[in-house]
């Protein structure tokens, strides 16, 4: 099918859309603040402000547990790592949507995109644990035809891989394939992929302005894509 992008010109023949989850689809800020503060004070470290964490969040899991460590000053990251992983991932299962936000336009989006006979795929970096029990838990999970985590594949984005497995996996070719992210890793891993690229102005781009990144489109809302 022809989606017509917004404020361009640009007509895009598509088959499928990948969709990112944290920053793209839902707010999930308050649920990573929460589970990282519960996982530090098992730690007997320091608490981390949400404003600080949200310029960690997008690189997978591992990425943001380090990151977090460094932050705080834990003295000896790697040798803390694997306690902190199991703190974290202990509370953040515990938590799991339960500080966090669909943002508006999503299910209007999802359900304009399923309307016009497109596959629908969650592709994130968050793990597949986490990613299915929020997509439920926003009632979510309906939309999706495929759900891939930053586990599922042997790379994470912005590496390519990601996106042409799940191409594969929903039977379309990469330039039909739209990528929809809020950060530089999901247009790196678009562009490397051969996939069109919308970016969403509101999300978590490691703190740098999104607009900058080079897209197809920069939408404030995904109920931009019903055209």
């Amino acid at each position: 099918m022809q989606l017509n992008l917004p404020a361009s010109s640009q007509a895009l023949e598509l088959d499928a859309v990948m969709v990112d989850l944290d920053g793209t689809m839902v707010n999930t800020l308050g649920d990573f603040a929460e589970a990282l503060n519960r996982m530090l004070a098992d730690l007997q470290l320091p608490p981390i402000a949400p404003q600080a964490i949200e310029h960690m969040v997008g690189k997978g899991s591992e990425h943001l547990i380090r990151s977090v460590l460094a932050h705080v000053g834990a003295q000896d990251v790697e040798g803390a790592y694997p306690r902190a992983w199991q703190r974290y991932e202990h509370h953040y299962l515990a938590i799991n949507g339960q500080f966090a936000d669909v943002y508006p336009g999503v299910r209007e989006g999802l359900e304009a995109l399923k309307a016009r006979g497109l596959r629908l795929a969650c592709l994130t970096n968050k793990p597949l644990s986490f990613t299915r029990p929020l997509l439920a838990a926003k009632g979510l999970d309906g939309f999706f035809d495929q759900v891939f985590g930053g586990d599922s594949f042997e790379r994470k984005k912005p590496d390519p891989m990601p996106l042409l497995k799940t191409c594969e996996a929903l039977g379309s070719q990469p330039a039909r394939t739209l990528m929809v992210g809020d950060s530089s890793n999901d247009a790196q891993a678009a562009q490397a992929a051969g996939c069109p690229v919308v970016l969403m102005t509101y999300g978590y781009n490691h703190g740098q302005p999104i607009t900058a990144v080079a897209a197809q489109a920069h939408l404030d809302s995904l109920a931009q894509l019903a055209g």
